[in-house]
């Protein structure tokens, strides 16, 4: 039979097309297989775990969670990110092991990852121009092997579990223009990244760094510091910084002058309130006219307010409270001899080189007359030293943890050149939508006119509804009446503070509307069950595992961080019950039920015990932090055991069983421990969140750790835990709980 010579051609074609997919066109075979040992290192996320031999990489749709760019068969950009966790600060922590499609699950990855083994991997793509792997459960010391990257010009790699110091190779990536690292356990100096000559973007909030701020090139359009513990001056040389449009180092400790930073020819936002910052500002500076946002609350300032970056601007917001200042409110002002006298004790006077001269023989002299002494006194103690500690050998850790404290804290994000930086770039990971501003129709369409079947409960502050917004997701609506009459700025000010309450580790408001007697506030929706249903109902076999569990506090104690230093007034006395923690479908803990705070008539929100006067304050913020500790003590003994806890009595008896099993051993600890949980755990982690939660529950609350301590402590216990996990030495500690 003849075949017609059309349809020759068409199967021709056919056959082209069928095979295309294995045309030179593609990726090429050594950086396809890269990215299978990428995504085999990660455990399979499910927003990558579908690829296949057959997958075209080069020609994948861009989107925010996996964005993948090639130029000329080679991968140019690789963009991975979870899709949970609130902007800001940016998404959730997660792993990877979720069967629910496009959610990177969980929190850090399991004890088998290596975060050296996976940029080993990323390095043999020479061509790598973006870097992001955002939310994905990363941990381990910073990647030194980023130096390997050469061509790298964005690097994010935000809202993970990596600690330890960025190490110096960073500054030595030349064509770099985007860094961001927020939301991380990095902590120590900050490397010097004014060679860093291209740098546009530097996000390096919510870690542990300090206490020098870093050197920085003046081509910088964006610098967010914040929540660290910084604890130096700005410098001057910030006066030159002709590009810079945002500017972050909020609740640090920063101390000493403003430089001119107003008047920046691009400064779009600047906030600096949580410090130390003293001195007054010149009464004649000039502001940029594109500034828009400026907080310089609770600081040491004095004197007048400069007629610029006064709130009556209706372009421009100002917060101001909480300092010395005159001419301003002083219901929200401290008295002038306090920001003096704290201003004085906050920055130590430098030693000039003919006082250390001077004292410089009278050092020698003292140190000779003691150095006989030492040497006797050396010897009695370190032969009394090895005694205590072949005694005390378990108890080493803890204590270590005590000394070596490090800091923490909360981001913010703002790009600074989109010209430069991928759609997945730009938006990270946007687990949740925009802070919305909504019409009360909408409010009514989501829940149906407010039907009584969608009504969920009726507390103190409001009644709360279920709703159904338009693109699907399930919202909880929370209507509040307003019993008082409140100024324009006072709602705007309220409602710029409740805006900022979005935290992967917070259940967190999504937007608002305001009537004439009312104030409705969209919260995100979380059904996974609250914790205690997790620990008792075990709805979820993870949860019946060590590493899950102490992963579950670090995002309980990231939540109260955020709600104490993150926030300006912080929320102090909350509610920390285990049944107000719940989980979304990926394990992440969310505090529900915190201690939001009501619209005031006083300029600011009121938030906890806040008081106006401060030395209350002071105190009133201290018990209520201290009682949030307690509670997340509470916490991490019912983690820990598996035990429900419903009153005082009951805490006071599970801290006294505790603390006998540790003074017993391995063995009696061993007994005290849920029973369900199941895998390998190792004595020494265990015991170590133990004495954690012993101190939370400490009856003197001075001498109950910060919660930067405890996520230090839990990190360790983290770290304990995988470090024998992936050695050999794991059978011979596990048999450690039978002898």
């Amino acid at each position: 039979m003849d075949i017609h010579p059309e349809f020759s051609l068409y199967v021709t074609v056919f056959i082209v097309l069928l095979f295309s997919p294995f045309s030179s066109g593609r990726l090429s075979s050594s950086e396809a297989q890269t990215l299978f040992r990428f995504r085999s290192q990660l455990e399979y996320p499910p927003v990558i775990k579908w690829w296949s031999r057959y997958t075209d990489f080069c020609s994948l749709p861009s989107s925010p969670s996996l964005t993948i760019v090639c130029t000329e068969n080679r991968i140019t950009e690789l963009t991975v990110t979870g899709d949970k966790g609130p902007p800001p600060p940016p998404p959730s922590l997660d792993s990877t092991r979720s069967a629910q499609p496009f959610h990177v699950s969980q929190q850090s990855l399991s004890s088998r990852f290596s975060i050296d083994s996976l940029f080993t991997t990323l390095s043999k793509l020479h061509s790598l121009e973006v870097l992001s792997l955002v939310s994905l459960g990363l941990w381990g010391p910073f990647p030194v092997k980023t130096s390997r990257f050469s061509t790298l010009r964005v690097l994010n790699l935000s809202s993970n579990f990596i600690y330890g110091q960025i190490p110096q190779q960073v500054s030595s990536l030349s064509s770099l223009q985007s860094l961001v690292l927020d939301n991380n356990l990095l902590n120590g100096t900050v490397p010097d990244f004014g060679g860093l000559t291209g740098l546009q973007e530097l996000d390096l909030g919510n870690n542990l760094l300090g206490p020098e701020l870093p050197s920085l090139g003046n081509k910088l359009v964006s610098v967010i510091l914040k929540s660290n513990r910084f604890r130096s001056s700005i410098p001057s040389q910030l006066k030159n910084f002709n590009e810079l449009q945002k500017f972050d180092v909020s609740s640090n400790k920063i101390v000493g002058p403003i430089p001119p930073l107003f008047s920046l020819p691009q400064i779009q936002y600047v906030n600096l309130a949580g410090n130390q910052l003293s001195g007054a500002l010149p009464s004649n500076i000039i502001c940029n006219n594109e500034l828009g946002y400026v907080d310089l609350s609770h600081n040491l300032l004095i004197g007048k307010l400069p007629a610029c970056i006064r709130s009556n601007f209706s372009n421009r917001v100002v917060f101001y409270s909480w300092n010395c200042l005159s001419s301003v409110d002083s219901v929200h002002q401290h008295p002038h001899s306090s920001c003096h006298e704290e201003a004085i004790a906050a920055v130590a006077p430098p030693i000039t080189k003919k006082a250390s001269k001077n004292k410089l023989v009278l050092v020698l002299v003292i140190c000779g007359a003691s150095i006989g002494c030492l040497i006797v006194l050396g010897i009695l103690g370190w032969i009394i030293f090895r005694k205590m500690v072949s005694q005390n050998a378990d108890k080493a850790l803890v204590h270590k943890s005590v000394t070596q404290k490090a800091p923490m804290q909360v981001p913010s994000r703002m790009v600074a050149d989109n010209r430069h930086m991928s759609q997945g770039v730009k938006l990270g990971a946007m687990g949740l939508p925009p802070y919305t501003v909504l019409t009360l129709e909408e409010l009514e369409e989501a829940t149906n006119n407010f039907d009584p079947s969608n009504l969920i409960g009726e507390e103190s502050k409001g009644q709360m509804y279920r709703g159904w917004m338009r693109d699907g997701s399930v919202v909880m609506i929370r209507c509040v009446k307003l019993g008082l009459k409140f100024s324009h700025q006072n709602l705007m000010q309220y409602m710029e503070f409740i805006s900022k309450i979005r935290h992967r580790h917070v259940v967190s408001i999504l937007g608002h509307h305001i009537d004439s007697n009312s104030i409705y506030l969209v919260f995100e929706s979380v059904s996974n069950g609250t914790l205690r249903s997790h620990l008792t109902g075990r709805q979820n076999q993870e949860m019946s595992k060590w590493p899950q569990r102490v992963s579950t506090v670090i995002g309980i104690a990231r939540g109260i961080q955020f709600l104490h230093t993150g926030l300006v007034p912080a929320i102090f006395g909350n509610d920390l019950k285990i049944d107000n923690i719940v989980l979304d479908e990926n394990l992440i803990a969310k505090i529900n039920g915190y201690n939001l705070p009501l619209p005031s008539k006083d300029k600011i929100p009121k938030a906890g015990s806040e008081s106006p006067n401060r030395s209350d304050n002071i105190r009133s913020n201290s018990d209520g932090e201290k009682e949030d500790i307690y509670q997340l003590g509470v916490i991490l003994i019912q983690i820990v055991t598996g035990n429900p806890i419903s009153s005082k009595k009951e805490v006071e008896a599970m801290k006294q069983k505790l603390e006998r099993s540790l003074a017993d051993g391995p063995k009696k600890l061993q007994a005290a421990i849920d029973s369900s949980m199941r895998g390998a755990f190792v004595y020494e982690s265990v015991r170590n969140a133990v004495e954690i939660a012993l101190n939370c529950l400490s009856t003197d609350i001075n001498k109950r750790p910060s919660v930067d301590d405890i996520l230090w402590n839990l990190q360790y216990c983290i770290q304990i835990q995988d470090g024998w996990t992936s050695s050999e030495n794991l059978s011979a500690q596990s048999q450690r709980f039978n002898t």
